[in-house]
């Protein structure tokens, strides 16, 4: 084709060439907006389904069975005079063989008897040396079941399946279905969840040891963090001169925040416990090493929160004849601080949910009295959780589930506060 025919074709202007794209550019524009909404509820079920998993599983660690018990605390089998070095599995067994008096052979009695707790003459006894009177008569008691009972009685054990695939026997169902009969077998709101340490029996586990350590844990990487973690932030930003030594300082505390947790732990078992001494599975380390962990995250955060105050506050302080120290602190400092806090918090509830490095510096043991100070051996929620879940025990199952609602209330609580402060106390310009 020539020139001349080339030069004859229409010529589209600019705004015909977007107008006939427009139709497909808002055809791409709504298929990403549909991505991205499909993306997000897709999210939300996941979520959605994580919870819902973990209630259904854990809602029952609140419950407890209980058996109701007529004991009767015969004067030849306790002295009035010493009644702690009284036997009192006599009386829960001899009321569980008046219950069952056709039970007759050792094995038999050995499985009726492990129908209650092994806490149950515990009980007793403290009932007993409360109240010294009740020896010579009886009373009406409730006590704890065995789990594997509780785990029959919740319906977490299928009746359908043989006698050799279940935990508990066809005896053993036989003698539960009688006390549910005759109104000795219920499930009750389970306080020892709240107010027990830990234990090897399901049944008597509790969380308090595990949260106790936890707070006093918290309570020391707070301490130490969020002081030295606003200090480096202020110096870092309003005092500091820019060269390379703080360029590089800049650069590894923002690779410290993406270093594996692990690390943090390996470091505090080789500086705290085995340079310095310092005593194993304390809360006094584990705040320690959760605050190296929370540092490099309380520092970016405040860093962001200074940087966020307008530069006009400065000026006009300066312009008054502040000092730069006066400036920071009672105008720059004050002003950044809700968002210190958040960052603080949100690095706190980051530590609450970290069990590797307190695994390495021996948190992992079993801990069964509640740590009554800062260097007593303790235990804290996330190990807590990963102990019963290694655990055999179908029973723990539902206690795993039970801490790990636990631990999302405390980090849920966390982030509350955090919200709260910073709507509260945050100015906008």
């Amino acid at each position: 084709m020539s020139e001349t025919g080339k030069n004859a074709l229409p010529q589209l202007t600019s705004r015909q060439k977007v107008e006939a794209t427009l139709k497909r550019r808002y055809a791409a524009e709504r298929r990403f907006r549909a991505y991205g909404l499909t993306a997000v509820f897709i999210g939300i079920l996941f979520v959605v389904f994580l919870f819902a998993t973990i209630v259904s599983k854990g809602y029952t660690a609140f419950e407890q069975t209980y058996v109701r018990l007529d004991v009767t605390y015969s004067p030849d089998d306790f002295d009035v005079k010493d009644l702690q070095s009284g036997d009192y599995q006599l009386p829960v067994r001899a009321a569980l063989r008046t219950l069952f008096p056709d039970v007759t052979e050792r094995s038999e009695l050995r499985k009726l008897y492990g129908l209650v707790s092994n806490s149950a003459p515990a009980l007793l006894q403290a009932h007993v040396v409360a109240k010294p009177a009740l020896v010579g008569h009886g009373e009406s008691v409730w006590v704890l079941a065995n789990s594997r009972v509780d785990m029959l009685v919740k319906g977490q054990v299928d009746r359908a399946l043989p006698e050799s695939d279940r935990a508990v026997d066809d005896a053993e169902v036989k003698w539960i279905d009688a006390l549910r009969a005759g109104h000795r077998l219920e499930k009750r709101f389970n306080p020892g969840f709240f107010t027990n340490g830990d234990s090897r029996e399901p049944e008597q586990a509790g969380v308090l040891g595990a949260l106790v350590g936890t707070f006093l844990t918290l309570i020391v990487t707070l301490c130490l963090s969020f002081p030295i973690g606003v200090a480096a932030a202020v110096y870092l930003e309003e005092f500091a001169r820019r060269h390379r030594a703080t360029d590089l300082i800049e650069v590894n505390i923002n690779n410290l925040a993406a270093v594996p947790s692990i690390v943090f732990g390996l470091l505090g078992l080789a500086m705290f416990i085995q340079f310095f001494g310092m005593p194993r599975s304390s809360p006094l380390v584990g705040g320690l090493v959760l605050s190296l962990m929370t540092l490099p995250t309380i520092i970016i955060a405040g860093r962001s929160a200074l940087k966020a105050v307008p530069p006009s506050i400065r000026e006009a302080a300066l312009g008054m004849g502040a000092s730069r120290v006066q400036t920071v602190m009672h105008h720059v400092l004050p002003l950044a601080m809700p968002g210190m806090l958040t960052g603080a918090i949100i690095g706190m509830a980051r530590a609450l949910g970290e069990s590797a490095p307190l695994l390495m510096i021996g948190m992992v043991a079993f801990i069964v009295d509640v740590p009554k100070g800062f260097t007593d051996p303790a235990t804290v929620l996330p190990v807590q959780i990963f102990l019963w879940a290694t655990s055999p025990e179908r029973a723990f199952v539902e206690r795993t589930s039970g801490a790990i609602i636990v631990l999302l209330g405390f980090l849920l609580l966390m982030n509350a506060v955090a919200v709260v402060l910073r709507s509260r106390f945050e100015r906008r310009w």
